[in-house]
């Protein structure tokens, strides 16, 4: 095992996780006027809409769906009766179709933004930057089913698991798990950890926002009084 391999998947996940904690919150107090989504609604509609709930339907699906997947210990399944290869099978059919959901409704919003000249004109470097990092690790991530397709014993999926098991809970041995790893896992993961350290420098500052707009539903009804 190299060094590179130890430092990329045992030492720069929590420098990605540090970077994306601290940096959101040295924003959020340093720059609140830049803390948006900065849509382009007003200077374009076209397919936004479309574009927009295909899009995030996808990476929320795809975010929670990695979650689950990446974290429930290998024991609750065994436990649950769910084996390996029915669960390698499960992840690539959901992963894929919300993979597919997310890419079209990105390549919608990509193409309305770089065609319509309004929208080009003001989009900024760091948004190509972004939305570009966005496309190549969802297609890495696509690519990974064709990988998984050739052997359905669920083995690989296992030992990634194990790897973001161990590195969730501060263990030492996480990179010795994904050593033999196809490349294609190992580029998706990094371009997926390097997702994080780039968030709070770019407008995905927003989702923040997002989930703590759920706050709001357990706020009291605002009392208005007539004249």
């Amino acid at each position: 095992m190299s060094y590179l391999h130890q430092f990329i998947f045992g030492i720069y996940p929590y420098i990605a996780f540090a970077i994306f904690i601290f940096g959101s919150l040295a924003r959020f107090e340093r720059e609140q006027y830049t803390w948006k989504s900065d849509s382009s609604q007003l200077l374009h509609r076209g397919n936004l809409r479309l574009g927009n709930i295909l899009f995030h339907l996808g990476i929320i699906g795809l975010f929670f769906g990695h979650l689950v997947g990446l974290l429930t210990p290998v024991a609750v399944w065994d436990a649950l009766g769910v084996t390996h290869s029915f669960k390698q099978g499960f992840a690539m059919a959901a992963g894929g179709v919300m993979g597919g959901i997310c890419l079209l409704g990105l390549v919608i919003l990509l193409h309305r933004r770089l065609s319509d000249p309004r929208i080009a004109a003001v989009t900024k470097p760091g948004d190509k930057v972004l939305l570009l990092w966005i496309l190549i690790t969802l297609l890495l991530g696509l690519s990974t089913i064709f990988v998984s397709a050739q052997h359905m014993d669920g083995h690989e999926m296992v030992l990634l698991m194990s790897w973001a098991q161990h590195i969730v809970t501060l263990k030492g041995d996480a990179p010795a798990f994904i050593v033999g790893a196809h490349w294609l896992f190992k580029a998706h993961l990094f371009m997926g950890m390097s997702l994080f350290a780039i968030f709070p420098f770019t407008r995905l500052v927003h989702v923040w926002s997002g989930f703590g707009s759920v706050t709001y539903l357990g706020r009291a009804w605002q009392l208005v009084r007539p004249r």
